[in-house]
């Protein structure tokens, strides 16, 4: 018989490994023929230097071509202020973190830079936490009233956003605050159509791109194991051709069998109208009718219809990586059934603090206290109602000590308190796959299968080690409970 105590690690529970790839759903790579990539955060990881230049550029923009006051010229880039998957409620220049229910997370909505009390957030939404995203917010979160920020791009526009907000508050000038968000969201985009970035990138790769050896190894180890890649992105092809050669070499072309570069995304997933275009070894634009996509050459845009029709890649044999949940994957996965993999970089941070021993003890503790609360609300005596009290107040402030753990203002991307956030709910929904970077794919075999973990419904029992103590470490009487493995 096979020594199955050998399999087990040699704590209760193991602490989480940040270069793992974690499944939401059960996917084999060994049925998987097909892999495609996005490039920006996905195939190119980029260095967070990039956001304040991105920062200061648009607030220039705003400045010299918008004619905003001179004084926002003196906020700089703070890469502590704003996370990703946030809300932004134009009408009430809100900044704000809601969870998978809809609600408001109290404590984690900005007006400007400055925190709004939970009262207020109340009052200005009717009285309730709840926001009524289907009234107010399309599919891909782009509005009209709010908007959510789903890539990494946000960050300096969800920075520069608030910044000029709390210019205009401190200094009592009024504003209409849909002008300021479309100005500032125009500006933000100035810097990427006028190549800006592209330009910043270009002038140094070697402090801007990222792993770029790694993402060599990726694509080498799938083409030797007989797998076909392909690669669309929204960026130009002079921009690709660039980061690919510094990454990859002069040949990078070789290792994909298509290659679709400025495919506008996400409507080249639901428009069938655009047809592709050719280009030349230059990078200009031909004119014959496209009747099959060849390996080495470059096509702009176009649909996914066509791409379908043309090449026969359908269903889950086809894996698909991106960073952007909306842009990247909801559609493929909801409407095309190929499987998915998001490229999550904050992933890496948030599982380091997982596993220090203050938020383990703040998580186990939490978990202790909500427990006690949940039994002994019974008794309704005058001296167990001032224990319960005294409980809820410790039980709140560890809340916001984990909180600040990982972001002072809005905490984990992940979670809210203890609700999942609307962003993590996106990506387990529009996700098989989901990892900090595409090199977590060298720590597997390209036949590996991933299982994704039976957590227990509310109404269900939990069976496994790592379900009871909720990834900590030594927990106290847990480790007389081995047994049940």
């Amino acid at each position: 018989m096979v020594a199955f105590t050998n399999l087990l690690p040699p704590e209760v529970c193991s602490l989480l490994n940040p270069a793992a790839i974690y499944a939401n759903n059960e996917i084999s790579l060994h049925d998987v023929e097909v892999y495609g990539f996005d490039y920006d955060y996905t195939l190119a990881q980029y260095a967070d230097s990039l956001h304040p230049e991105i920062f200061s550029a648009a607030r220039d923009i705003l400045i010299e071509h918008y004619k905003y006051p001179e004084g926002i010229r003196k906020y700089d880039y703070n890469p502590s202020f704003a996370i990703r998957g946030l809300h932004y409620d134009i009408q009430k220049s809100l900044l704000m973190k809601i969870d998978a229910f809809h609600y408001v997370q109290l404590g984690t909505a900005y007006r400007g830079l400055q925190p709004v009390p939970d009262e207020e957030v109340i009052d200005l939404y009717g009285g309730t936490q709840h926001i009524p995203l289907y009234q107010m917010s399309g599919f891909y979160g782009k509005g009209p009233s709010i908007k959510q920020f789903m890539d990494i791009f946000s960050l300096p526009e969800m920075a520069l956003l608030s910044c000029v907000v709390d210019h205009f508050l401190g200094h009592g000038l009024e504003f209409d605050q849909e002008h300021l968000y479309k100005d500032v969201t125009d500006a933000i985009r100035d810097v990427h159509v006028k190549g800006l970035m592209y330009q910043w990138i270009e002038r140094d790769m070697e402090k801007y791109i990222l792993r770029g050896d790694e993402t060599f190894a990726v694509l080498s180890r799938l083409v030797d194991h007989g797998k076909q890649l392909f690669l669309i992105t929204n960026s130009p092809f002079s921009f690709v051709d660039k980061g690919m050669r510094h990454m990859v070499g002069p040949d990078w072309r070789q290792l994909f069998d298509v290659v679709i570069v400025q495919a506008d995304k996400p409507s080249f997933f639901t428009d069938p109208r655009k047809p592709f275009r050719k280009l030349d070894e230059k990078g200009s634009l031909q004119w014959d009718r496209i009747t099959r996509l060849e390996k080495g050459k470059i096509y702009r845009q176009g649909n996914l219809f066509d791409f379908l029709r043309l090449t026969e890649w359908r269903g889950p044999r086809v894996l698909y990586f991106g960073d952007h949940l909306y842009s990247d994957l909801a559609d493929l996965m909801l409407r095309h059934g190929w499987r998915t993999g998001a490229i999550i970089p904050e992933l890496e941070r948030e599982i380091h603090i997982i596993n220090t021993e203050q938020y383990m003890h703040s998580l186990t503790w939490q978990q202790a206290l909500t427990g006690l609360l949940e039994r002994m609300q019974t008794y309704q005596d005058a001296e167990s109602r001032q224990v319960l009290a005294a409980w809820m107040k410790e039980r709140q402030e560890l809340r916001c000590i984990t909180k600040a753990l990982f972001n002072a203002q809005f905490g984990s991307i992940f979670r809210t308190f203890h609700n999942p956030t609307y962003f993590s709910r996106r990506l387990v929904r529009f996700s098989d796959l989901y990892m900090a970077s595409l090199s977590c794919l060298l720590n597997y075999r390209v036949d590996f299968t991933f299982y994704p973990r039976r957590t227990p419904l509310q109404h269900e029992a939990p069976l496994w080690m790592d379900q009871l103590c909720t990834g900590c470490m030594k927990t106290p009487f847990l480790s007389d409970m081995a047994h049940i493995r």
